[in-house]
């Protein structure tokens, strides 16, 4: 089993460059993700970076209540970014793996959690890549991993309907556009 810890610290190292990259008139930008722009993207991963702290700790999501919604950027996106990494980052390398976390769906272990939200970071990683014409390569570690899990089970994460529209990755596609297929992002173009 990869480290996931190691993973994660990548993930969010790599999504925290593509923040810092978004030029003042990127904010309002599109991105892969139709719904949402690249301040409302970033928003997101600020949220999930700061659900991390809490969660990690066994807090349950009554207990953390709403103070996570809404904008957490402010005025200063970058550092609302940078901030809420560093909490999250330190959360998650002090975190036993073993522990429960109570999650909205159930409780699961934190090694669970914690890779959810490397996924998350990745994938939204590359929309945010993607959106303000950056490096789009996602690690290849992270890539490997999430295709050994979730390439066999496809059909069946599709079916949620939380994994975006079908897209069908072009014969002979690489590793990375096959994973970003599963999640309905087109990789060429």
């Amino acid at each position: 089993m990869p480290d996931v810890k190691e993973l994660y610290r990548r993930a969010l190292e790599q999504f925290g460059r593509h923040v810092n990259q978004v030029r003042d008139d990127q904010w309002n930008g599109p991105t892969p993700c139709t719904e949402w722009d690249v301040r409302v993207l970033v928003n997101h991963l600020v949220s999930e970076n700061l659900w991390m702290p809490p969660l990690l700790e066994g807090k349950k999501i009554a207990d953390v209540g709403d103070r996570f919604e809404g904008d957490l950027l402010g005025d200063d996106p970058k550092s609302a970014w940078n901030q809420s990494a560093k909490e999250s980052g330190a959360a998650v390398r002090s975190a036993p793996l073993d522990a429960i976390v109570h999650l909205s769906y159930g409780d699961m272990p934190a090694q669970h959690y914690i890779s959810e939200v490397m996924t998350d970071l990745a994938i939204h990683g590359w929309d945010l890549a993607r959106a303000i014409g950056d490096d789009e390569v996602i690690d290849p570690e992270i890539v490997e991993l999430l295709h050994g899990e979730l390439k066999p089970k496809e059909d069946e994460l599709k079916s949620t309907g939380l994994f975006g529209p079908k897209v069908e990755a072009p014969p002979g596609a690489d590793k990375q556009t096959q994973v970003l297929a599963i999640f309905g992002r087109v990789a060429q173009g």
